[in-house]
C-alpha cells in the first residue's frame, strides 16, 4: 500500500501587494503602521536636521562650529587622526595606517571559503608578528614607538585578532579536555573554565596590569599591552570552550562511533567528523560570543591602554574646540558597528552554507 504524497507547503507571497497586506491588512495593522510611521518621522526629521542640514563639516577648524545648531563634524574631521591612532607620533602614522589596512585586508580575504587553505594560517602567522614589528619600529631606520603611545583602531584590531584567533584553538582543546576520560585533564580544564568564567573581565585586566608586576621580577614581566592581550585571550577561550562543548554534546554519539569503526584515531575523528559538525551547530552562539569580545576590547582603557574610546576622550580634551562628545562617540560607535555587523553577516553566510551542505 503506497502512501499519498504530501504536498509542499505554499510559498509565502512576496511583492508590493504582500507588503501592503501585511501593513494595512486589518484595522489594527493600519493603526500600528500609522503610529510607527509617525514616530519614525518625529524622530528622523530633527535627527536629519541636526546631523546633516544644520551640521558643520568643513573647514576643519574650531571657528566652523561656532554659532551652529547642528552637529560639529568638523571636529571629527580635524581629530580623526588622533581618534584613530591615539598619541602615536604624527610623522609615523603611516605605520598604524598600514597595520589597519593589512589586518582589515586579511580579515576580508579570510571571509572567502576559497581562501580556507593551509596558506591562510601561514599568512596570519607572518602578518601578526609583522604588524607588531611595524608598530614598534626600531629597525630599518624606523623610530621606536613604545606601546604607551599606541592607540585607537590599531590597538582594537590587534587585540581583537590576537585574542579571538588565539582563543579559538585553545577553546577547542579545553572543550575536548573537559569531555576527556582522563580525570586529571578533565579536572584541570574544568577548573580553568569555571574560575575564568566566574571572574569579570575587568578583574582579569586588573590582575594582569597591577597584581602581576608585584609577583614577577621586572625582567620576566611582559609589556602591559601584551598582559592585557593575554587576559583577553584567556577570557575568550573560557567562554568559547563552553559554546563548543555545547556543540559537542548536541552531536549524536553515533558519529564518533562510526568513525572509530572505520579505524580513525581520536584526533582524526575529532578533526574530520566531530568538530566540523559540532562547530556548524553552534555558529550563532559562537558569533554572539565573538562579537561580545570585540566590544570587550574597549575595557582595556581602565588599565591605561588607548583604544578607540580612550583616544576619542583624549581628543575631546582640546580646549580650542567646544568638545562635541556626541559626534565623537557616534563616529567611534560607527567603527564598532562596522566591525560587529560585518562579522555578523559573515557568520550568517556561514550558517546558510552549513544548512545547504547535505
Amino acid at each position: 500500500m503506497t502512501s499519498a504524497a504530501i504536498p509542499a507547503p505554499p510559498r509565502p507571497a512576496r511583492g508590493p501587494a504582500a507588503l501592503a497586506a501585511k501593513l494595512f491588512g486589518s484595522p489594527l495593522n493600519v493603526v500600528l503602521t500609522l503610529a510607527v510611521a509617525w514616530a519614525a518621522w518625529s524622530l528622523a526629521a530633527p535627527l536629519v536636521r541636526w546631523a546633516v542640514l544644520d551640521a558643520a563639516v568643513l573647514p576643519a577648524e574650531p571657528a566652523a562650529c561656532r554659532d551652529i545648531s547642528g552637529a560639529c563634524w568638523s571636529f571629527v574631521v580635524a581629530k580623526s587622526g588622533q581618534i584613530l591612532f591615539g598619541i602615536y607620533p604624527i610623522e609615523e602614522r603611516w605605520r598604524p595606517t598600514l597595520v589597519c589596512a593589512v589586518l582589515l585586508g586579511l580579515l576580508a580575504y579570510s571571509l572567502r571559503p576559497a581562501a580556507w587553505r593551509p596558506h591562510l594560517a601561514a599568512l596570519w602567522a607572518a602578518a601578526l608578528p609583522g604588524v607588531l614589528l611595524l608598530m614598534f619600529g626600531g629597525f630599518a631606520g624606523l623610530s621606536y614607538v613604545a606601546t604607551t603611545m599606541w592607540g585607537g583602531l590599531p590597538v582594537t584590531l590587534i587585540l581583537t585578532v590576537t585574542a579571538i584567533g588565539g582563543a579559538f584553538p585553545l577553546a577547542i582543546l579545553l572543550a575536548l579536555g573537559r569531555r576527556a576520560d582522563l580525570p586529571v585533564i578533565r579536572t584541570l580544564c574544568v577548573l580553568f573554565i569555571e574560575v575564568t568564567r566566574a571572574m569579570p573581565l575587568l578583574s582579569l585586566l586588573f590582575i594582569a596590569s597591577i597584581m602581576l608586576p608585584l609577583l614577577l621580577p621586572e625582567p620576566l614581566l611582559p609589556d602591559k599591552f601584551f598582559r592585557a592581550m593575554i587576559a583577553l585571550l584567556l577570557f575568550a577561550a573560557a567562554y568559547l570552550a563552553e559554546v563548543i562543548r555545547g556543540g559537542l554534546q548536541a552531536l549524536p554519539p553515533g558519529q564518533a562511533e562510526a568513525a572509530r569503526a572505520l579505524g580513525l584515531g581520536y584526533w582524526r575523528t575529532q578533526r574530520f567528523v566531530v568538530l566540523p559538525q559540532a562547530l556548524a551547530l553552534v555558529i550563532p552562539s559562537l558569533t554572539n560570543t565573538i562579537i561580545v569580545m570585540i566590544k570587550n576590547t574597549s575595557l582595556v582603557l581602565v588599565v591605561g591602554l588607548f583604544d578607540l574610546i580612550s583616544s576619542g576622550r583624549a581628543a575631546l580634551a582640546d580646549p580650542e574646540w567646544s568638545s562635541p562628545a556626541m559626534e565623537t562617540y557616534i563616529f567611534i560607535a560607527s567603527v564598532y558597528f562596522a566591525l560587529c555587523f560585518g562579522f555578523g553577516r559573515f557568520a550568517r553566510a556561514l550558517e546558510r552554507r552549513a544548512e545547504a551542505t547535505p
